[in-house]
């Protein structure tokens, strides 16, 4: 059986893309990254990718006129790979309905919040605002509404009292760093499957993402809400 064909876009750091890397290396992800595409130079998860003997290709979106001719150059780049899940890491640019819809079912994203909660930016400091005893991240299926669609599972981080947006944040990324490679490894393994836009794991309808509690960021356990 050939390993899955995996493209990566990113616009940032990469810290989850080497979280990716990082699992295949690990053998915990049967995968292989057929590229990175980032739509900023200087974006340091290109160096990671060039660590890791990956292909890179930079598209700079201000070199084109619109969202959807940008996003046709990425198509481009993507479909001669053939891959089994297009994965934003860090992409940073509101993807076009026809880019959507081309990757339908198998273009995924994490977001820094337990959606629905807190779509869009700053999301660390809103929970602190909210008082928020629980933040965490999400890993979901991209639909056409900004970071919705199907939510696979979710990531639980404790809120501290003493917490600043940048410290909550960095306990959520480890958080993310976990549940991505963990979404990924379901869809590959062909655990998660669509009956029309309906999302199912192992075959029955997943109505509520899968919960990571986040104690001690050692090992993990995964529940349904309804468990």
């Amino acid at each position: 059986m050939s390993k899955a064909s995996l493209v990566v876009l990113i616009s940032g750091s990469g810290s989850n893309l080497q979280a990716v890397i990082d699992a295949i290396e690990n053998k915990a992800l049967d995968a292989e990254i057929k590229a990175v595409i980032s739509n900023k130079r200087s974006a340091f998860g290109i160096e990671r990718a060039r660590q890791a003997n990956i292909d890179t290709h930079i598209i700079d979106h201000t070199q084109y006129p619109d969202r959807q001719s940008f996003d046709q150059a990425m198509i481009e780049i993507i479909d001669p790979l053939q891959p089994d899940l297009v994965i934003l890491a860090g992409f940073m640019r509101i993807l076009s309905d026809m880019f959507i819809d081309h990757y339908w079912h198998r273009l995924i994203n994490i977001h820094p919040s337990l959606l629905p909660k807190y779509k869009g930016l700053n999301t660390h400091q809103l929970a602190i605002d909210n008082k928020d005893k629980i933040h965490g991240a999400s890993v979901h299926y991209v639909s056409h509404e900004l970071d919705s669609g199907p939510v696979v599972i979710q990531a639980e981080v404790p809120v501290l009292d003493t917490d600043t947006a940048e410290s909550l944040a960095s306990r959520v990324l480890k958080a993310e760093h976990v549940i991505y490679p963990m979404a990924i490894r379901m869809h590959i393994e062909g655990r998660l499957t669509y009956n029309r836009d309906q999302l199912n794991l192992d075959g029955q309808p997943l109505t509520e993402p899968l919960i990571w509690k986040n104690a001690q960021l050692s090992g993990y356990t995964t529940t349904r809400h309804d468990e």
